[in-house]
């Protein structure tokens, strides 16, 4: 809907979070798994359409953590980052700053639903990553609508997971392409009999509580990611 140069849209730094708590948590539980799966002792990546914050788990041994993203204040302003480039990949996808088989992990937030260029980005992934490593596009349905391409406004979830995996198919011979939904659903408690409530009416506030929070929990954002394996 906007087709005016990004740099403009993003000149002014957004120190704010694009997904709710819950999301967040899930996001950084989800890449703990992941890392540990990798198993090396310190992991090299690279952050992709990067922020003011990367949702890293901090209790991992990183080596290099590269960002790209629109705006200089926010990527100084991100702690886990040791190096940062400001570049808009829909002007120019090339990311020949970085070596063949540079980066074990490439991850990206909230930010795949922009790319008009995904074809070009998705093939410069695949280059830059080591064998064996993953890319990981984390999605949810919170976006800048007028920025978003349009099929991505156009689609529903199932749509939207395809649109991504259809970017790692024809981009490059990916070793395998996955799509998973990492929000968990929580159960909602069982709600205490009247007679029991009768008996011991903070039983009552106590379900009343938990099931607020589950409810709160499983209506917050969804967060779905496409994972390509080199």
């Amino acid at each position: 809907l906007d087709n005016s140069v990004d740099s403009i849209f993003y000149d002014a730094p957004r120190f704010v979070t694009h997904i709710d708590d819950a999301a967040i948590a899930a996001l950084t539980a989800f890449y703990k798994d992941e890392f540990t799966a990798l198993d090396k002792d310190k992991l090299d990546i690279l952050d992709l359409c990067s922020s003011w914050i990367s949702h890293l788990p901090e209790d991992v041994s990183y080596g290099n953590v590269v960002g790209v993203g629109m705006n200089a204040k926010e990527l100084e302003a991100n702690k886990q980052l040791t190096n940062h480039f400001v570049q808009d990949l829909n002007t120019n996808p090339d990311l020949s700053q970085f070596e063949d088989n540079s980066f074990d992990v490439i991850c990206n937030v909230v930010s795949v639903d922009y790319l008009t260029k995904p074809l070009e980005i998705f093939q410069e992934m695949h280059r830059i990553l080591r064998p064996g490593g993953v890319s990981l596009m984390t999605f949810s349905n919170r976006l800048f609508a007028t920025k978003a391409v349009a099929m991505w406004l156009q689609a529903d979830d199932i749509g939207r997971i395809t649109i991504v995996a259809s970017y790692y198919n024809y981009s490059a011979d990916w070793e395998s392409i996955e799509a998973l939904d990492i929000k968990e659903k929580q159960p909602v408690p069982e709600r205490p009999s009247t007679a029991e409530i009768m008996k011991n009416p903070s039983l009552g506030l106590a379900w009343m509580t938990a099931a607020g929070a589950v409810q709160k929990n499983n209506g917050g954002d969804p967060m779905f990611v496409v994972k390509g394996v080199k």
